[in-house]
């Protein structure tokens, strides 16, 4: 039975208990200061070391069991000198409120793409998702990091090491553990995969050629002189274009924020061409708008492939669903954004300006941002290379 007492001279109580000495196969007597004067808290720091000691007798101590040990006894000890219960949140509990916090703040698709994340971590804990997120540990993020990289690309486990890293920071925050976990988790190196890079002006010119003709010339146009991402190009009204101002403003669906972009005279020439809308939220592409940006990744992944740039997308079914690990192209839509920042600075733009024209959001661009007038912005973009022009600015 553990006891308390005062030694002579010493502020602090100690704790008399015993533990099972394996190589004698006998309980010893151990005395040991609980580092406190409060009395409470040292019965319940003694009762804690009596448990952990029954445990290992038994056999049962195990990494997790001693976690829990020391969870609860923490939990007690405060418990013993606070009137308020230490706050407290199981894994599963704690993720479904960050996630329902994010649906207030973040896009939807941001959100699903969170949850999808979540899901799959809290499937990859089993009955570990139930415990005090103070049970969590390094070993259990690295190893969902680990069990994503077989299924998924590297890419994609280090973007879900990166959501529960914000996640455990939101529970950091509220004092509801010590230490992000997560931040210890290192990102899986990206050897063997594809890296994504801009395209090149002849890359971008053998697109242009292929889409002729197509919605998706114009999605190509727009993407490259505005840097816009794939979901917003596709959705664009003729709300979105003032060709008298020479403006071309949207608000960007990952970050809410309202971009207004110069036009780009070969932008703006193809623009101007198309046949006037009677509606002013009628879609700029009208075949393209209505398709899910999976889909139109998938589209102009083929438009890719006609281009002799990618390979075909893959219509064969591979039995392991929609996020099994799949080939990562160097070259998306998403290069043309890069392609855009990339021209921009090849044409003297610093790189407050090619920042803030692609809609990056930092601390360091948003303070340099109020200084950028509408006149420096559309000098550089006048100074963007005319790719619909054949062979000029090689």
């Amino acid at each position: 039975m553990a006891s308390i007492h005062k030694q002579p001279g010493k502020p602090n109580w100690f704790c008399s208990y015993s533990t099972w000495d394996t190589d004698g196969s006998q309980w010893r007597r151990r005395f040991k200061s609980t580092g406190t004067t409060d009395k409470k808290q040292a019965e319940e720091i003694c009762r804690s070391w009596e448990k952990a000691a029954r445990e290992g007798r038994k056999g049962t101590l195990t990494m997790d069991a001693a976690r829990d040990v020391i969870s609860r006894g923490v939990a007690d000890v405060f418990l013993a000198s606070n009137r308020e219960k230490m706050p407290s949140r199981s894994v599963r509990d704690w993720c479904a409120t960050w996630l329902d916090t994010k649906r207030v703040e973040a896009a939807p698709t941001t959100v699903s793409r969170y949850g999808g994340v979540l899901s799959r971590f809290l499937i990859h804990l089993g009955k570990k998702a139930d415990r005090d997120l103070v049970s969590l540990t390094v070993a259990d993020v690295g190893g969902f990091r680990d069990a994503l990289s077989k299924d998924l690309s590297r890419n994609s486990a280090n973007l879900s090491i990166k959501t529960l890293r914000v996640c455990l920071g939101a529970a950091l925050k509220q004092g509801l553990v010590g230490s992000n976990v997560a931040n210890m988790v290192d990102k899986l190196k990206q050897r063997g995969e594809s890296r994504r890079r801009p395209f090149t002006l002849a890359e971008i010119r053998r697109v242009l050629k292929v889409a002729k003709g197509s919605e998706w010339y114009g999605l190509a146009l727009v993407g490259l002189y505005s840097g816009a991402r794939l979901a917003d190009v596709g959705r664009l009204t003729w709300r979105a274009v003032d060709l008298e101002a020479g403006t071309l403003s949207f608000v960007a669906k990952k970050t809410s924020q309202r971009l207004s972009i110069p036009l780009a005279k070969p932008l703006a020439d193809y623009l101007a061409e198309l046949p006037a809308a009677d509606a002013p939220d009628a879609p700029i592409f009208p075949k393209l708008s209505t398709k899910s940006s999976a889909r139109l990744s998938e589209g102009f992944r083929s438009v890719l492939a006609d281009a002799g740039l990618a390979e075909p997308p893959n219509k064969r079914s591979t039995g392991k669903g929609r996020h099994a690990a799949r080939e990562v192209n160097a070259l998306t839509f998403h290069s043309l954004r890069h392609s855009f920042v990339s021209i921009l600075k090849s044409t003297g733009a610093n790189e407050a300006v090619a920042m803030a024209l692609a809609g990056h959001e930092t601390k360091a661009i948003s303070q340099q941002y109020t200084h950028l007038d509408d006149a420096t912005l559309r000098a550089a973009m006048d100074k963007m290379t005319d790719v619909t022009l054949a062979g000029g600015g090689e």
